[in-house]
């Protein structure tokens, strides 16, 4: 059995850059157009080359290595390795004003323009099905991964894509409210509604800071914290990809208690339909006039965001009947199936995946790693959604799985919701979801 590793916290300049995953994944997986410019190469030498395609680029070669991303001191380390020159192409979107990173990724996969690819859960689950995309598992890096990752990024029996890190969705409470109250942490949904109730009787009229977003992380938790945790995942998918089970089954309880939070003004719906992520609730927050919001493990590791405030941070899972459940959507690189770079693109990837990489990677960035053997040395706050994380206790934000994209078809619905929408109205737009998944994939056989 390999032997845990413990990663070492460094921190540099390039902590206060968001990791790679979540910038690509929280801009894009909800519709939300990417910033805009060209697409830009790098100057490309003698050697064999790779095309890879993401959101961001090659810095300056001259800079010091902590000015570097986590993302592009693995590929470093795989071109030294490999011989190998990794050739950027770079989504900044100028060309692209009506297309958003997917749409783009979705057109130059599809066109063979690249080798591989940075890409959101909904286009890895898209062009899995095509197989426009190569299948990983034969990769040494493959080996190592945890299985949430085989899980959420298997389409057809096919390992399609594998990320840099894990991205885990938590409530970031302000301790210090919880203990000046008496409060405990929240474990189901009536003790987060009761803390809610007591902070709102003390002055605080919106207990929860909540943005357009990130309401559907409620829904997920709640929705599918049984499926994930009860023993009986892949009969319980096949039976919602059958039919047999209704998905507005799964998805009811969420909205009925986020409706119920808005009812009581524990989440403002009308403010919360405008606020981008952190950009909204996040100044409350910081300033302890809203004691409740949710977000990613990054905003903790990031000074700008969470990482640096006034009050004893925590971060937790959502409240479910099965306690406190850290919700984990996936992003990963894929490699073009129809690439002539096939092999040498695999031995990059695999390079940029070995266990030695992802440990500079984590020390980077301080996330959580897709690899089994490495165990990030997070901040304190980060410890209790570390911890579920690590018991194998969550719920997927994403699975290739499902025939029912369910992160951003979750985001758009709720956001219905926070427009006025009936819960009821919700649950048919999930049944019409579910209806038309099964009648494409009864066409496609």
């Amino acid at each position: 059995m390999n032997q845990k590793k413990k990663i070492k916290r460094r921190i540099g300049q390039m902590t206060a850059i968001i990791f790679m995953g979540i910038s690509v994944y929280t801009a894009a997986a909800c519709g939300k157009e990417m910033p805009q410019g060209n697409l830009i190469s790098s100057d490309k030498g003698e050697q064999t080359t790779v095309k890879m395609f993401g959101p961001m680029g090659k810095t300056d070669p001259d800079a010091e290595n902590t000015l570097r991303t986590a993302q592009e001191r693995t590929v470093i380390m795989a071109e030294e390795a490999l011989g190998i020159t990794v050739d950027y192409n770079t989504y900044t979107a100028q060309d692209y004003q009506e297309k958003t990173y997917d749409d783009v990724c979705i057109e130059r996969a599809r066109s063979g323009l690249d080798d591989f690819y940075l890409l959101n859960p909904n286009v890895i689950k898209l062009l899995g099905k095509e197989g426009t995309l190569a299948d990983l598992s034969d990769l040494e890096s493959a080996k190592n991964l945890r299985e949430v990752v085989k899980t959420s990024n298997t389409v057809n029996g096919k390992l399609v894509a594998i990320p840099q890190e894990i991205v885990a969705y938590g409530l970031f409470l302000n301790q210090d409210l919880f203990d000046k109250f008496e409060l405990e942490q929240p474990q189901t949904p009536e003790d987060f509604l009761e803390c809610c109730r007591v902070f709102q009787e003390n002055g605080y009229t919106t207990p929860v800071g909540a943005n357009r977003w990130w309401l559907e992380t409620f829904v997920l938790a709640q929705g599918f914290a049984d499926l994930y945790n009860g023993g009986n995942t892949a009969a319980e998918i096949e039976a919602i990809n059958s039919g047999e089970k209704k998905l507005s089954d799964y998805m009811r309880p969420g909205f009925e208690f986020l409706q119920e939070m808005i009812d009581n003004g524990y989440i403002d719906a009308k403010t919360a339909y405008t606020y981008e992520a952190i950009d909204g609730e996040g100044a409350d927050f910081k300033a302890q006039k809203t004691p409740i919001v949710m977000a990613y493990w990054g905003a903790a590791n990031t000074d700008y965001l969470y990482g640096d405030v006034d009050f004893n941070l925590q971060v937790i899972g959502f409240p479910t009947s099965r306690g406190q459940m850290p919700v984990v959507p996936m992003t990963g690189y894929g490699i073009n199936a129809g690439s002539e770079n096939l092999e040498n693109t695999k031995k990059i990837l695999d390079t940029m995946l070995s266990d030695e990489a992802l440990s500079l990677y984590m020390e980077t960035n301080q996330v959580i790693s897709p690899s089994k053997n490495l165990e990030v040395d997070c901040v304190d706050a980060l410890k209790p959604l570390n911890d579920r994380i690590n018991e194998g206790i969550y719920v997927l934000g994403s699975n290739a799985g499902l025939q029912v994209e369910q992160w951003g078809n979750t985001c758009l619905i709720v956001r219905e919701l926070l427009n006025g929408a009936t819960v009821d109205a919700c649950m048919e737009e999930f049944d019409r979801l579910q209806e038309e998944s099964i009648r494409e994939a009864g066409e496609g056989n």
